[in-house]
């Protein structure tokens, strides 16, 4: 089936179409300084073919969630660990979901490995789910790079591979690659060369037009044209376009970017004698700053903040006896322990230790409504999978030594938790270091090499300090809970 959709119009008036189906086989290469209409192109691509074909935003600015409102694509928050993120991509593919993967609130180099393991959850799919899917990858040059310097190395390569797997070797997966990148000069040119449809956009730097003047087959001086393009003209040539250079104007959206080009507006009126004021007085209206780094607790961090759980937890009791029937009461341990049979029973199977969290919970989500019981919330659920992949019978260990060691895990990443657990258990029954097959099982993981890499990491973030003894076995100090691991 052959589906043409209208990009917009030539200086001639007449329609400027795509061929959707040459452009699933062919993929496409935008370019354009800050302000051409770069990332309005691309809605309007989107906007148009959202009922032919199914649909993958890469989007490092969130830009691009406002279509979810109006065409039904699901927004996926880049919060999650890269091993989720790929699960998520596989069932992407397998039910054809358009989705948007939003990496605005990340760090560079986060956004890098996020990206790359989304991509690389699309690429290795099964065979038999290889539908056709647009892959927009906004600012391509960033998970792309020409050369090194401006992220780390291991986010740039991983990066870099994922995207040369989509331009070089996704077509045959169904994968076609829409990639949109304000510097040519930038973009690595094994990832450039792959496109064999060209939008080009306003341009300024000689580099730039050199570039894209070759990739178009245009001499130097033709390509003095990129200079003198208004915002929302293109350059188009491509077998999904048109055979030979021609210009277009994009048409009209329908959604819009929260972001938009900016509008002068008058200053406020602000008294001079009042502005020094109002910068450095403290209001409620101050802006939240937001920052991902965690520390590692001290002990009297530790000991305050037990004294105001067991506080609050005094305080629940109380409502709870105020509030709740009596059955509640009487069952609530009792529940308490059908919850951690459940859970037990899911990773009673072997595949389940490898498994992401939010399948788990599906899977508790089910099993609590066999047993007529309400399910647990995502928060409290991840604590009750930490206990159970460690392993831990809390009856082996003190209960305040237990709550001061859940306590610190509660601070750390979701994925040190469980190894916390497993490292304490062993520490506080005076038994050795798990060996790395077991340390990985409660990281999730099948490679011993990333257990290892996990306890480095720990150590880096202060909250392990790992050394052997003279036989070169293990040893694993926990310096918050005051407890080591026993030697061999």
């Amino acid at each position: 089936m052959t589906v043409s959709i209208e990009m917009g119009v030539t200086p001639h008036g007449t329609s400027s179409v795509v061929d959707l189906e040459e452009l699933l086989a062919t993929r496409l290469l935008v370019q354009g300084n800050s302000g051409s209409g770069k990332s309005h192109l691309l809605r309007r691509l989107m906007e148009q073919s959202a009922p032919w074909v199914q649909q993958v935003v890469i989007d490092p600015e969130g830009d691009f969630v406002s279509l979810a409102d109006e065409f039904g694509h699901v927004v996926i928050e880049a919060t999650m660990n890269d091993r989720e993120l790929t699960m998520i991509a596989a069932r992407v593919r397998q039910h054809r979901i358009s989705v948007v993967l939003n990496l605005e609130h990340l760090e560079p180099d986060k956004q890098l490995k996020a990206a790359a393991a989304f991509m690389n959850g699309l690429f290795d799919s099964d065979r038999q789910y290889w539908y056709p899917v647009l892959v927009v990858v906004d600012e391509a040059q960033l998970f792309a790079p020409a050369a090194s310097g401006d992220f780390g190395e291991e986010a740039r390569r991983l990066s870099l591979m994922a995207m040369t797997n989509l331009m070089c070797r996704g077509r045959k997966r169904g994968l076609a690659g829409i990639i949109a990148t304000q510097r040519l000069a930038k973009l690595a040119k094994n990832v450039a060369a792959e496109a064999s449809n060209f939008l080009m956009g306003r341009t300024f730097l000689d580099i730039d037009m050199a570039r894209a003047s070759d990739l178009l087959g245009m001499d130097r001086r033709q390509a003095e044209q990129f200079r003198n393009l208004e915002r929302g003209q293109f350059i188009s040539l491509g077998p999904a376009m048109t055979r030979r250079p021609q210009k277009v104007v994009i048409g009209e959206v329908v959604t819009g970017s929260r972001g938009g080009s900016p509008k002068l507006m008058p200053m406020p009126n602000q008294p001079v004698e009042t502005a020094a004021e109002l910068i450095f007085t403290a209001s409620d209206n101050d802006p939240v700053l937001h920052n991902n780094r965690v520390a590692a607790p001290s002990a009297k961090d530790v000991m305050l903040q037990l004294s105001q759980t067991a506080a609050s937890n005094m305080q629940a009791q109380h409502r709870e006896v105020v509030e709740a029937e009596p059955e509640d009461l009487f069952n609530l341990e009792e529940k308490n322990q059908q919850y951690q049979e459940i859970i037990a029973k899911i990773l009673e199977d072997p595949e389940a230790a490898f498994a992401p969290v939010s399948q788990l919970y599906q899977d508790f989500q089910v099993r609590c409504r066999i047993e007529r019981l309400k399910s647990q919330d995502l928060a409290k659920f991840r604590k009750l999978l930490s206990v159970a992949r460690a392993g831990v019978d809390k009856k082996e260990v003190e209960e305040g030594d237990w709550q001061q060691a859940e306590v610190i895990a509660g601070q750390l990443p979701e994925e040190m938790r469980g190894v916390y657990l497993l490292l304490a258990k062993a520490a506080f029954a005076d038994e050795p270091c798990p060996e790395d097959l077991e340390i990985a099982k409660a990281y999730g993981t099948r490679s011993p090499g990333r257990a290892r890499w996990l306890l480095t990491h720990m150590e880096e973030q202060g909250f392990i300090i790992c050394a052997s003894d003279l036989r070169g076995n293990r040893i694993v100090t926990l310096p918050d809970i005051g407890k080591q691991t026993a030697t061999k």
